[in-house]
């Protein structure tokens, strides 16, 4: 089975600020994904030429069930926060999950937010700013796959350095009931290491994801917990869409060792 992450700000092609729907859609369908993570996506905007940017990605792969949760409403300039986890009938934004499988249980993981400070200069004095991120969730999905029950989660965390750490123990928390194998896709915004300290799960895809042009870090994951293994090398993809590549691992379910 294949298991893609992809930050797709929004649909823009790569080194642009213009959105290309129609590209977005030939991305998803060439990554063939079988499990689907998509962040920074938007839903009845304006900018992306009001287009349900998870519907367009769920038709291009051929998807059985797709979801989003939402973490900002309203057009873009107006966002609020959501209210409930239900479905957007309006301008929205957030984080897609999407699947070939069916999908046994779905979950919506809000994820907690604190204020944060970055420095200024001013008058030759370091002064502190309060700054403030928007809120983060993921969403979360039982599989029933050929092989077995697959628990997928997808996750945009926190830029904020420390929160999103703090973050991405709360998600693993969050989950810990779930049945096992579990996957965690997304851009977590922690380098390898991080990452895997802090949500102790072991990586599947090792590859540098951004800048899309010429990748000098690795922030997008496919972490795992459970028996789950890679059968190839990851690939970083250049899709011609978003700032970052697509991140993209062929996964098999494993056997359980008992001991």
């Amino acid at each position: 089975m294949r298991l893609v992450t992809f930050n797709v700000q929004h649909g823009r092609v790569s080194g642009s600020r213009r959105v290309d729907v129609a590209r977005f859609a030939d991305a998803v369908r060439a990554l063939d994904a079988d499990v689907l993570a998509l962040q920074e996506v938007d839903h009845r905007q304006l900018r992306s030429s009001r287009a349900d940017l998870t519907a367009v990605a769920a038709e291009a792969m051929g998807a059985a069930d797709a979801r989003l949760a939402v973490t900002l409403r309203g057009p873009v300039g107006l966002w609020r926060e959501p209210r409930h986890d239900e479905a957007p009938s309006g301008p929205a934004y957030g984080v897609a999950l999407l699947t070939r499988y069916p999908v046994a249980a779905w979950r919506t993981v809000r994820l907690p937010r604190r204020r944060g400070v970055t420095w200024a200069h001013r008058s030759g004095r370091r002064l502190p700013r309060p700054i403030h991120d928007h809120p983060r969730a993921a969403v979360v999905a039982t599989l029933d796959t050929p092989d077995g029950p697959l628990t997928a989660v997808c996750a945009h965390l926190s830029f904020m350095s420390g929160q999103n750490a703090a973050q991405a123990r709360h998600l693993v928390d969050a989950v810990v009931d779930l049945p096992r194998p579990l996957v965690v896709l997304g851009d977590l915004n922690l380098g390898p290491t991080t990452a895997a300290r802090v949500t102790g799960l072991t990586s599947l895809a090792d590859a540098l994801t951004y800048p899309v042009h010429a990748p000098t870090s690795q922030i997008d994951h496919v972490l795992a917990d459970g028996p789950v293994a890679a059968t190839g090398p990851a690939r970083s993809v250049a899709t011609g869409v978003s700032d970052h590549r697509a991140l993209v691992v062929d996964v098999e379910l494993t056997a359980p060792t008992h001991d």
